[in-house]
């Protein structure tokens, strides 16, 4: 196992039709998404959760296993399974969460799993971070495993679910101080620094630690940030867009998977990595995410689409 996520899985339940209480239904979550887009992607990959033996977590199951992602970590449980309700609008989406009680926010092992030998890269993030005790269990597991893994954090903000967000972004500082990869979208940097810069804010992220923070702009593309070092921006490549949803997920993906290629399996190579390097890791990135907004739902791509989008953009 290379690559390694923990937290919530869930159904995403996406409206088929405006106006109207029509919806379709997704295997979802944040990290499930990035595991499956990791594990398309050519990694060997595996997730730390809790799922439901109800029939939502059969699927969620299933899915993973189809997949190619290891489940041999994942506990079970008789709690319901999490699902989440989403609207699209023309420059969003907007989320109804049901997550009280759980199964995967009460996923609390004891002893805390431990990652295997050759795990590389560890992610975390995202609403898991607001169950307990599901948010005590992942920082453990998070603090059991620094320095030994390149920590990647995404907030994926989710305002619906927070009611006092500036005791939220009290805590996301925590959060950001035990991560050596940052990933964040636009929409996440004016939710926690509404009165700042967004480089102001990568700046007070690298303060804490972090070796490298990276802010999407959806179909602006992104821009990386690292300490001492001018940001670095790349293009999102254009194409014809069916759903956003999953993209940030895949893009996180990506940066693990082309990280993995550059060779970088320790938090102190985030920081020696070239700028050529970065470019290279980044175009993976966004062009694995730009793949999965031509798909309904998050359908991340499969490495040999990225690598032939990538290679038809390098030859016009």
């Amino acid at each position: 196992m290379r690559i390694a996520l923990t937290g919530e899985a869930l159904i995403d339940f996406t409206a088929s039709e405006a106006g109207a209480l029509a919806f379709l239904g997704h295997e979802g979550g944040s990290p499930l998404n990035t595991a499956v887009a990791c594990a398309r992607l050519g990694q060997h990959t595996g997730f730390f959760t809790q799922l439901s033996t109800d029939l939502f977590g059969e699927r969620l199951m299933g899915f993973l296993e189809r997949n190619g992602v290891d489940t041999g970590f994942i506990l079970r449980s008789s709690a319901p399974s999490t699902l989440a309700f989403v609207e699209r609008t023309p420059q969003t989406n907007r989320y109804a969460f049901y997550t009280h009680g759980s199964a995967d926010a009460t996923w609390a092992p004891e002893p805390l799993p431990q990652l295997p030998a050759d795990c590389r890269f560890l992610h975390f993030g995202s609403i898991s971070l607001l169950q307990e005790p599901a948010a005590t269990r992942i920082a453990d597991l998070v603090s059991a495993n620094a320095g030994r893994c390149v920590i990647v954090f995404d907030p994926n903000v989710r305002p619906s679910l927070i009611p006092d967000l500036a005791a939220y972004r009290a805590r996301v500082s925590n959060w950001f101080a035990m991560a050596d990869l940052v990933k964040l979208s636009d929409e996440d940097a004016a939710l926690l620094a509404p009165d700042r810069p967004v480089d102001a804010l990568a700046a007070e992220i690298l303060a804490t630690g972090a070796r490298a923070v990276i802010v999407t702009r959806g179909g602006e593309g992104a821009t990386l940030w690292r300490a001492g070092k001018v940001p670095l921006s790349v293009a999102a490549p254009r194409v014809q867009v069916v759903d956003t949803i999953g993209a940030g997920d895949t893009f996180t993906a990506g940066l693990s998977v082309a990280l993995l290629d550059q060779g970088v399996e320790h938090r102190d190579q985030l920081a020696a990595l070239g700028d050529d390097g970065w470019r290279a890791v980044m175009r993976f990135a966004a062009t694995a995410a730009a793949l999965n907004c031509t798909r309904e739902g998050a359908d991340p791509p499969v490495l040999a689409a990225v690598q032939a989008a990538l290679a038809q953009g390098d030859n016009r």
